[in-house]
This record gives structure tokens, C-alpha cells and sequence, in this order.
């Protein structure tokens, strides 16, 4: 594994944007490639002026989808019986699909946004959610508004970091439970207000 994550950052240092957009696709695919790792070196390239912040997360958050979207075929096609006997070829863990399903069990649509910033969950929410059929496009702009923050965190994070940003492969997880804070911070915040207008209406 270990060369395989130096293959992707050799791969992401010569081709940039592209590399970065097909790793993120890769991750989330339910693939074991670590976003910690590639937006820690793409954040490390921005701090180097080689990339550029905006295209950056661009490509991150399109990548993101363009797996979500792969992931979520497969179980809105091929359902759970298909992941158990097929999964084991391509490394997926049946604990962490079982993890994923408890949240969306839970949550149900919203948890394909609330869930993008939390380790493993983030990776495998689009399966059940492929296997509840939800709606195509409430899914793709939820799982797009759920990877914006973690991705501008983790290239914010990596540029904060500079020569140290391998660091953030054992941060990552302080990361988003930051980001998770603020987004619920700004929640109560938005909730308040918008019951204040509701009592004063």
C-alpha cells in the first residue's frame, strides 16, 4: 500500500488537477485511497504555487461526486446481495458498509451530506443510499454540498502545513471533527435566527 500511495503522489505531481479528480473519484468509489493523502500534497502544491486553491477543490469535489455517483449505481443496481459476494474483490469491508448503513438507517437522505465529514462513513455512504433508490439528484447535490467543507479543510490543511503536510494522514480525523463543529455551530446559529423571525411573525 505504501507504494501504491507514492504512485499517487508522483502521479498527482505531474498531472495535477486530473490526478487529483480521478483519485477522489477512486475514494469515493469505496476504494482504499486515502483523500487525507491526496489533499494533504495537493494542499503542499498550492503552498508551492504549482496548483491553484479554487481548481484544486474543483477537481477534488467533482472527482468526489463522479465516485459517489459510481458507488451509488452499484447499489442502486446491483444491492446489497451484489456488495456482499462481489465486494471482497475490489477490498470493500462489510463492517464499514454495515457502518454506513446504520447512519443512513438513521438519517436516511440527509446523512449522504452530514456523513461526508466523518472518517470511513464519508467513503461507503453511497451505497445505501443506492440501495434505497433515493432521489438521483437530491443525492448529488447533498453529496456535493457535503465534500465542499472537508475538501476546502484538508488542501487548506495541507497548505498550513507546507513541507510537514504527510501530517494530515494522522490529523485528518481532528480536521473533520472541526469542520463538523463549525457546520453544526452554524446550524444552531441559522436555526435560532430563523425561529426568531418565525415567533416574531
Amino acid at each position: 500500500m505504501e507504494q501504491f500511495y507514492e504512485a499517487i503522489i508522483g502521479y498527482i505531481d505531474v498531472w495535477g488537477y486530473t490526478a487529483i479528480l480521478i483519485g477522489m473519484a477512486m475514494e469515493s468509489a469505496c476504494m482504499p485511497v486515502p483523500s487525507e493523502l491526496i489533499f494533504g500534497f495537493a494542499g503542499y502544491l498550492v503552498f508551492m504555487g504549482k496548483l491553484n486553491f479554487t481548481y484544486t477543490v474543483a477537481a477534488g469535489v467533482i472527482g468526489g461526486l463522479l465516485g459517489s455517483l459510481v458507488a451509488y449505481g452499484v447499489g442502486y443496481y446491483g444491492g446489497r446481495p451484489f456488495i456482499d459476494q462481489y465486494g471482497k474483490y475490489i477490498l470493500l469491508s462489510h463492517k464499514h458498509v454495515d457502518l454506513a448503513q446504520k447512519w443512513f438507517d438513521r438519517y436516511g437522505l440527509k446523512a449522504t451530506f452530514y456523513s461526508r465529514l466523518l472518517p470511513v462513513v464519508r467513503t461507503f455512504i453511497s451505497l445505501p443510499a443506492g440501495f434505497a433508490h433515493v432521489n438521483f439528484k437530491k443525492f448529488a447535490l447533498f453529496t456535493v454540498l457535503g465534500s465542499l467543507p472537508w475538501t476546502m479543510a484538508l488542501v487548506y490543511g495541507g497548505m498550513l502545513l507546507g513541507e510537514n503536510w504527510h501530517k494530515l494522514e494522522t490529523v485528518g480525523h481532528n480536521v473533520a471533527l472541526v469542520v463538523a463543529a463549525v457546520l453544526a455551530v452554524l446550524g444552531i446559529l441559522w436555526w435560532k435566527h430563523n425561529r426568531g423571525e418565525v415567533d416574531a411573525g
